[in-house]
Formats: C-alpha cells, structure tokens, sequence
C-alpha cells in the first residue's frame, strides 16, 4: 500500500521542476492525480510520465491564477475522481532579480497573481470540498526568500512571505474542519524557474559552487522537496498543520549576507 493510496489529489505547476516531481511521487505513492500547468506540452509530458509508471492521472492546461479556470479544474478533480484529498498548490514565477528602483506595479501584480492569490484560490475552491469529507491536506509552496532576504527579488520575497502567512491564517480560519494547510520553503532547487542561475553558472565554471552558503554545500533536487511534500499531504502529518518548512540544506538556519542591491 502506497502513502496516498486510495487519495485524489490535484497538483498545480506540474509542467517541471518540482511539481513534475512530486507528481510523480504522488503516483508512484498510489494517489489518482489531477496535474495542471499553464503550457499544455510539459503537463502533458508530466502525465505521459506518470502514464508509463503505471499512475492514474488527468493533465489540464491552466493558469493557476486565474479564479474561472482554479475553479473549473477543481471541480473536475472532484467529479472525474470522485473526491479530493489533497491540493498541492506549487505554481509559481519568480520574476528575476531586477533592482529595485526598475521595477514596476505591473511586475508586482503579476508576481503576486501567480505566486499568492494562486496558492489562495486553491484553499478557497479546494477547502469547501474537503470540509464535506472532513479531512484534507493542502500543501502551498513558499520559500526560504520568504523567510529572509537575500534570496530572490522584492516582489518574489514578498508573495513567498504572504505564502507563509497564507497557511496560518487558512489553518485557523479552518479550525475544527479536519483541513490541514502546510508550505514547503525551498531552497535553491534546479527547476525550470530557476535554470538560468544554472546555466550562468556552467557557462562560467561555477556550477560547483551553487549552494555553497548552505551547511550542506549543494543545491537541492527537485525530488527531495517532493519528498517533503509527500510527507505533508500524507497521514503521516495528520497533526502537522499551519507550518512553514524550510527544505534549504540548512541555508535558513543562519544568515548569509549579500550586498545590498538597489
């Protein structure tokens, strides 16, 4: 018996990275999915991937921060499998690392539709189905730029530090409901997102030292967030709920300094 055996569940930027990931360790962990990315051509490979490892599951093209199709997807979550245990709100942008002084209000909205009021649109459309079963388990990702600074641009930092608060305040706004809400703070992970650091890195014979800030000296791997995601929907964190983990390779348990950058 898998971990999510016999659970539903709907995974949101599933195209690549960790939400190809941990859509695949869902899977593998017995859950019938439902996986969703804004490009229809990495979600479908996602589910042709989960398709040739035996999974049941369903690939929809959408934009995780659009209320009309969060609503439609996990409604047909719930009617094509048949319930919903579990939503893993992962997608996100990160807007680069423009100075401060460049950025514009547009470059925030948008940061904060995708990485924010997407992860508040999944609990919003999500809980209500969940409360009828009386239990659930919503996992949001945030990240370790929300917990302190230096690691991403203002407006990413910023919507991954709603993310945190998010979990808090919807777990106690869902008390008595059997709904748990938990973030994953990732560190520097190689994703789809985060592969031009990658490539500058390579390009310069640097990649060795990506993550060297950290205890663990290495970046992380998409699978190992995964891993933490797996543990968070699953029953083995049935009394794990409003938390924030950082999964950084010990990055966020001291303070590394950059140079301030306008």
């Amino acid at each position: 018996m898998g971990r999510l055996q016999g659970k539903r569940a709907v995974v949101t930027g599933a195209g690549s990275g960790i939400g190809r990931a941990s859509a695949k360790r869902f899977a593998a962990e017995g859950a019938a999915l439902l996986i969703v990315d804004k490009t229809a051509a990495a979600v479908e490979e996602t589910a042709a991937q989960i398709r040739a490892g035996g999974g049941k599951v369903m690939a929809v093209a959408a934009d995780a921060g659009v209320e009309t199709e969060v609503r439609a997807f996990i409604d047909r979550a719930v009617r094509d499998l048949g319930g919903l245990e579990i939503v893993y709100a992962n997608a996100g942008i990160s807007g680069g690392l423009v100075p401060l002084f460049e950025q514009t209000v547009e470059m925030w909205q948008e940061i904060l539709r995708v990485n924010l009021i997407g992860p508040f649109l999944a609990i919003r459309h999500a809980a209500p189905h969940m409360i009828k079963q009386g239990k659930g388990a919503i996992v949001c990702t945030a990240s370790v730029a929300g917990l302190r600074a230096n690691a991403g641009g203002h407006p990413y930092s910023a919507s991954k530090a709603g993310v945190i608060s998010l979990v808090q305040t919807a777990a106690n706004s869902l008390t008595g409901t059997g709904v748990r809400v938990n973030a994953i703070c990732p560190g520097l992970i190689e994703t789809g997102m985060t592969q031009p650091i990658f490539e500058r890195a390579r390009e310069r014979g640097t990649e060795a030292k990506i993550g060297q800030l950290n205890p663990l000296q290495r970046h992380g791997e998409a699978e190992e967030i995964a891993a933490m995601a797996l543990f968070l929907a699953s029953d083995d964190a049935s009394y794990v709920n409003g938390q924030a983990f950082a999964v950084d390779g010990g990055l966020s348990s001291t303070h590394p300094f950059a140079r301030q950058r306008f």
